[in-house]
């Protein structure tokens, strides 16, 4: 029977072991709840006081930041800018390199037109509908100017300048440059 004994006694540390304590309840206290009472809604000709700035407690030496009043929004009337299309503004700024380094030899002329062809090729992958396809032309066209200048191609490179210009006055159109 001792042996059974100690059988039991294994399942019962067993179990004691697989199921946690039992807490015990805490005592009650008579604590009261209060529930605030209802206020009746602010008259919007009055105004409300300022809520009581919050002591520091004892415990804390960090001063507290002060409680700031409610603000009232105030919608802005200025008018929204004008959105600018998808590959505007990169066409403007190849465009603008280009001017600035073009120079007056037919060298810097070349090297300008071929910057400028990299650079709207990258403005193009922003672009899009009839900007997109404007500023793939004036890509085009100053990819072929390139060629002329440097003679891999045969033309006169005005013709090309020509074209440009034009392509470029359809692009400040449709991007809304002055």
């Amino acid at each position: 029977m001792s042996a059974l004994a100690g059988a039991i006694a294994a399942v019962v540390a067993l179990i004691a072991y697989l199921v946690p304590p039992s807490v015990p309840p805490q005592p009650q206290t008579d604590a009261l709840v209060t529930t605030p009472t209802p206020q009746p809604p602010p008259d919007p000709g009055t105004t409300q006081p300022e809520p009581p700035a919050p002591s520091p407690s004892p415990e804390s030496d960090t001063p507290q930041p002060p409680v700031s009043s409610p603000t009232r929004v105030v919608p802005d009337s200025s008018p929204l800018p004008p959105a600018v299309q998808p590959g505007c503004d990169e066409a403007a700024t190849a465009l603008t390199a280009y001017r600035r380094n073009a120079g007056t030899t037919r060298g810097s002329q070349a090297a300008a037109a071929h910057q400028a062809y990299l650079d709207l090729m990258g403005a193009v992958l922003n672009a899009q509908g009839v900007v997109g396809a404007t500023i793939s032309r004036l890509a085009a066209e100053f990819q072929e100017l390139n060629f002329r200048l440097t003679g891999m191609t045969g033309g006169d490179p005005n013709q090309v300048i020509t074209d440009i210009n034009t392509d470029l006055a359809e692009l400040k159109r449709l991007c809304g440059s002055t």
